[in-house]
């Protein structure tokens, strides 16, 4: 297998898919499979955040032979420095544009008791930090037993400590203990933090996960081993669907059979890439999302400030996003209309990433 490609390609078309989940041109007109579940379920939407962890994991496989002779304390700064320019990158894009309007049209600044804490970067780079350093000092079999301990530990406390509902978890208690009111997401109405403390457990194993694969075949790929990759993915899943009648597929609560299902999906979607760029009588490219793929957080990055400069900057009493929306879009039908405006703020986003890659210019933290 070509060293980066098919992780550029599965992180490529993670965010891909990301951007044009989260910028529909109205929410209320949004095809359920670019919705994620309301509670416990699947939906295709709900893989795309796990996705982007294995991707982490499988990145790491390639990067830690460099780290071997490394001293402790080099590889835990490394570590340590990346993990914190991403999740200070996260907290800085929940508060900006640090400012907010009122009903009346004043604006007054947001003080930090209002800002969200953690976030989707901010579990990127917690899961980035324990990952990386338990693959650096541990050895594969104790990696195997970790992400168990991880798994099973995360559902006794959540079948013992509260119930699986969205206020009466255990993670959401201590959230409210820790965090507290003001630091959380506050979407679904009330104080919630998808993202919680708690649930960032689990979500560590998704970046293990990954590290396994990219582990078994970054010295190279066979029909035999690429056969093996399809079957353990379909194993993996076996053991999610089971485990689901008794801890069921929560995205919001990531429960531990949510991240089984999810490293079995992803084994799968690679071990497709890998066939289809590989051993394909015609191998395909995929130098569309390989794009997005070799920047990746700069392009993440870009669409969350655009969207929300859009949101912010008011014409009239619509918002630019708004009139945005309706001047391009609001001839198409329903639904479609939503779609083809995200599909549009995307290409923009590509064409941005593409405007980097034809330069040789690789934004990395």
């Amino acid at each position: 297998m070509k060293r980066f490609e098919a992780l550029d390609i599965f992180r490529g078309m993670t965010i891909c898919l990301m951007i044009i989940v989260n910028t529909p041109g109205d929410g209320a007109s949004t095809f359920s499979l670019l919705l994620h579940a309301d509670w416990h379920g699947f939906t295709p939407t709900d893989l795309v955040f796990p996705s982007f962890l294995f991707a982490v994991g499988n990145a790491l496989a390639f990067v830690m032979p460099k780290w071997q002779d490394w001293e402790f304390k080099d590889v835990f700064l490394k570590v340590l420095k990346r993990s914190a320019v991403i999740f200070l990158l996260g907290f800085i894009m929940y508060w900006f544009p640090f400012f907010r309007q009122d009903a009346s049209g004043a604006w007054s600044f947001i003080p930090f008791s209002d800002t969200r804490i953690l976030g989707v970067l901010q579990r990127i780079a917690i899961c980035y930090f324990a990952g990386a350093l338990m693959i650096h000092f541990f050895s594969t079999k104790a990696l195997y037993w970790v992400s168990g301990g991880l798994l099973l530990g995360y559902w006794a406390i959540m079948s013992w400590f509260g119930d699986l509902s969205m206020l009466g978890n255990a993670g959401q208690t201590l959230d409210l203990l820790i965090l507290g009111d003001g630091h959380m997401y506050h979407g679904e109405g009330v104080a919630f933090e998808p993202e919680g403390i708690l649930s960032t457990l689990p979500s560590i194993v998704n970046v293990i996960g990954g590290y396994l694969l990219g582990l078994y075949v970054k010295e190279g790929i066979s029909y035999e081993k690429l056969a093996k990759v399809m079957l353990y993915g379909a194993y993996i899943l076996l053991v999610a669907y089971l485990w689901n009648f008794i801890f069921p597929f929560n995205k919001k609560l990531w429960t531990s059979s949510f991240v089984v299902l999810t490293i079995g999906l992803d084994f799968i979607i690679i071990g497709i890439i890998i066939y289809l760029t590989e051993f394909s009588a015609k191998p395909y490219k995929f130098s569309f999302f390989q794009t997005f793929g070799k920047n990746p957080l700069f392009i993440y990055l870009l669409s969350e400030y655009l969207a929300i400069t859009m949101y912010v900057v008011k014409i009239g009493d619509r918002s630019l996003f708004r009139v945005a929306y309706e001047s391009l879009f609001s001839w198409l039908p329903p639904y479609i209309n939503s779609l083809a405006f995200a599909v549009a703020f995307m290409m923009i986003c590509w064409a941005a990433g593409k405007w980097l890659e034809k330069r040789n210019i690789y934004i990395k933290v």
